[in-house]
């Protein structure tokens, strides 16, 4: 009897082929699946990263706006510079004597270096003294028109000047405020930063770039700010409006508009 070979099987080329295709895709789906996710992940972690960047200099912009003396917020640069009066205090001064005939009242009508404080202020008093800023002249605290620098001997009871001084106008609340700096807020979108500038002399001209203050980094990749303000009216108090974007290296963007109200009531 004959011996007969096994019969041997194997793949076709065909066989093979589609094999091959079929493994490439699996592995091309299971790469998708992997990336996919870490993509989106590292997406929106750059996307949170300027968020809170934004949201962190907005919200230290608003907390300067809201200490701001009364009319004192101006816009320059097209948008791309604010400025303002920031004010450390603030309280009543004394307008009528007593009934005993005691106290130092303010005099309006004469130059005064010195009066009485209605209450407490919170700290002794060190900057600039401001009566009724409506930011025009005669009463525009830039000009210095309504300001005078306080005394260092000054305490929280009894103001001194550090010179007479005739106040143009009265406030009708017997209301001061205590200017201790100003401060500007500058986009530079060549640069990409936006700074923040306090410590230097207050003038009459608003600039973009304050002489004598080093700029405080607040963020960058900045690509563009608008800064507006519309002041007071009699049925509405004034408003500023903050926008900001800011752009990573990798193209992904975020834009933040906020807008703080502002009482300006001196």
């Amino acid at each position: 009897m004959p011996i007969t070979e096994p019969h041997q099987q194997g793949f076709t080329l065909i066989e093979l082929i589609t094999v091959i295709v079929i493994v490439a895709s699996l592995a091309a789906m299971s790469t998708d699946l992997i990336t996919m996710p870490v993509k989106s992940y590292l997406d929106l972690q750059r996307r949170t990263t300027l968020v809170d960047n934004a949201e962190t200099v907005l919200r230290l912009m608003q907390r300067d706006i809201r200490r701001a003396l009364p009319n004192s917020i101006r816009i320059a640069g097209g948008g791309t510079a604010l400025e303002l009066l920031h004010t450390s205090d603030g309280g009543r001064y004394r307008a009528k004597a007593p009934a005993d005939g005691g106290g130092d009242v303010l005099d309006f009508t004469a130059a005064d270096d010195r009066f009485d404080v209605i209450g407490s202020l919170s700290t002794a008093p060190a900057g600039d003294l401001v009566i009724y800023n409506l930011g025009v002249s005669p009463a525009d605290a830039y000009s210095g028109g309504n300001r005078v620098t306080v005394k260092n001997t000054s305490t929280d009871k009894v103001i001194e000047l550090t010179g007479a001084k005739r106040f143009p106008l009265q406030s009708p609340q017997q209301r001061f405020f205590i200017v201790d700096t100003p401060v500007t807020y500058r986009c530079n979108t060549a640069a990409r930063t936006l700074l923040r500038y306090a410590g230097y002399a207050i003038t009459e001209e608003q600039t973009d770039s304050p002489a004598g203050a080093a700029g405080q980094l607040l963020a960058n990749n900045l690509v563009s700010c608008a800064f507006a303000y519309s002041s007071a009216t009699a049925t509405r108090s004034g408003l500023v409006t903050l926008q900001i974007t800011l752009a990573d290296s990798s193209g992904e963007a975020t834009t933040l508009i906020h807008q703080v109200h502002v009482d300006n009531a001196p």
